[in-house]
């Protein structure tokens, strides 16, 4: 009996740890190409992952909670464009992201823009106080506001 009961708490951890796991591309193209195909918005995360206080309490108060995975997992297309300060990124990946910030006028960080399945801007945020509800308001107030796009139901 016991170990039928410890079979069932690993299997239930092991399904929360699996729902906070949320797919983050650093490739916006790609992300923009599978957003358009499955009829997602993106999410562009401008973050200084390493050195911006803001960007890791985004990070550890709302990506990081299965909330958010499980609402972002069926709405959108989350691409992390990373400025780091300690942390090696790619020549090309480097020059991607420099090419994002110029095309978007970033100016601090953190900065969410959201983008419609063909590329255009929906929404432009910072940190957002409260936690994955906070945010997951803002993202369906913003499609809403614009109409632009309807997110869409579980």
């Amino acid at each position: 009996m016991r170990r039928v009961a410890l079979f069932v708490m690993l299997m239930c951890a092991a399904h929360v740890a699996r729902s906070a796991n949320l797919e983050w591309f650093t490739d916006a193209q790609a992300a923009q190409e599978k957003a358009k195909h499955e009829n997602k918005l993106v999410l562009l995360d401008f973050t200084g992952s390493d050195w911006c206080g803001w960007c890791m309490r985004l990070k550890g108060e709302v990506f990081d909670k299965p909330e958010f995975a499980e609402f972002a997992q069926s709405r959108l297309i989350a691409v992390e464009v990373d400025f780091p300060r300690h942390k090696a990124l790619s020549q090309p990946q480097l020059e991607a992201n420099a090419h994002l910030a110029r095309a978007y006028h970033i100016t601090g960080y953190p900065t969410i823009i959201l983008l419609n399945g063909e590329g255009q801007q929906v929404g432009r945020m910072g940190y957002v106080q409260g936690g994955p509800a906070a945010l997951i308001a803002r993202l369906e107030l913003l499609t809403r506001a614009r109409g632009q796009v309807q997110m869409p139901s579980e």
